[in-house]
């Protein structure tokens, strides 16, 4: 299929083109991991955890439950706990106990976490913009499509009506 995936992988072997868009796939991924990731570099936070402090942000002031940050995050990572106890002490987030259930708290940004994201958008937006130079609007979507089918539980699939 892909001249640049042989290369890449110095290898022409390749068990289909299924084969082929798994490892396309996971090699984007990487790259844009690896671009998220020096984004951050010295801004003191991880991209997990700027993706929590957006989230946060998203719902300001009110915040939410470690649940709800749970089931909203990128990457579902074990330590969410420990994550939010890392931005409270960077002074990034703050728990208070909810005032609906004694037992559950909430996290909310602060206005130094608030002024970290406003300070990391022009970074975040500049690799928006170089994804931007390589996809067009319709590519975009069409990627999106396509990796949303890839992603998405097969319950949800048959919902939405597609078929194989």
């Amino acid at each position: 299929m892909g001249r640049a995936l042989e290369q890449r992988l110095a290898t022409r072997r390749f068990e289909g083109p299924h084969h082929e868009a798994v490892l396309n796939v996971m090699l984007a991924a990487n790259h844009l991991r690896e671009r998220t990731d020096d984004l951050f570099t010295g801004a003191g936070v991880t991209a997990a955890q700027y993706n929590v402090l957006r989230i946060l942000n998203g719902r300001h002031p009110e915040g939410y439950s470690r649940g709800e940050i749970a089931r909203r995050v990128l990457d579902h990572a074990p330590d969410l706990t420990r994550m939010l106890d890392r931005l409270v002490r960077a002074g990034l987030v703050q728990r208070a106990r909810s005032s609906d259930d004694a037992r559950r708290s909430l996290a909310r940004i602060t206005p130094k976490g608030r002024a970290l994201l406003a300070q990391l958008h022009g970074r975040v937006r500049a690799q928006h913009k170089a994804v931007e130079a390589r996809l067009s609007t319709r590519e975009a979507r069409e990627l999106s499509r396509l990796c949303e089918k890839l992603w998405q539980p097969d319950r949800a699939r048959r919902r939405a009506g597609e078929t194989r």
